[in-house]
């Protein structure tokens, strides 16, 4: 007596829907990975380029392209930010922030160099209207703009509101 020692092997279905769920983790699993990649690139070139570019702006004091400017309502006046943004933006200059300074006592505006370029700051103050005695200096190497604008009490005497 020979026993038939042979399996039958039966083929299982596929599952359409398993497979379509694979493949479509796969695909966000390597956008997310292609994502993260590009992030760490970006920051590394960020952090070594960082020092090169403060050379730069400090040695050359020509006024940038783009000036990025943050507007500060320094008088407590409402809206009055928004009229010195829509002003500065007409005339092309990247507001990147818009708030309230941290008191509304200010008497004159003032036009703020962050970066080392006065060049800069002048340029603002002069589409503003601003005295050249009221640009001043605050370098500080953790704000991501170039100008920040306070707006004082004198800002009926201003171009945006003119």
């Amino acid at each position: 007596m020979e026993k038939n020692n042979s399996k039958k092997t039966t083929a299982k279905p596929v599952d359409v829907k398993n497979s379509t769920n694979n493949l479509f983790l796969n695909i966000a699993i390597f956008i997310l990975f292609t994502l993260i990649v590009f992030m760490l690139y970006s920051i590394y070139l960020k952090l070594t380029n960082s020092k090169k570019e403060n050379y730069l702006i400090n040695d050359n004091q020509n006024i940038s392209s783009i000036i990025q400017v943050e507007v500060l309502n320094g008088c407590g006046v409402g809206g009055i930010a928004d009229r010195f943004t829509d002003f500065l933006r007409n005339n092309k200059f990247d507001v990147v922030s818009m708030g309230n300074y941290i008191r509304f006592d200010m008497d004159e505006t003032l036009v703020i160099d962050r970066t080392g370029n006065k060049a800069n700051a002048l340029a603002v103050a002069n589409a503003l209207g601003v005295k050249r005695e009221n640009v001043i200096q605050q370098l500080n190497n953790d704000y991501l703009l170039d100008v920040s604008i306070v707006i004082g009490r004198d800002y009926y005497t201003l171009k945006p509101l003119k």
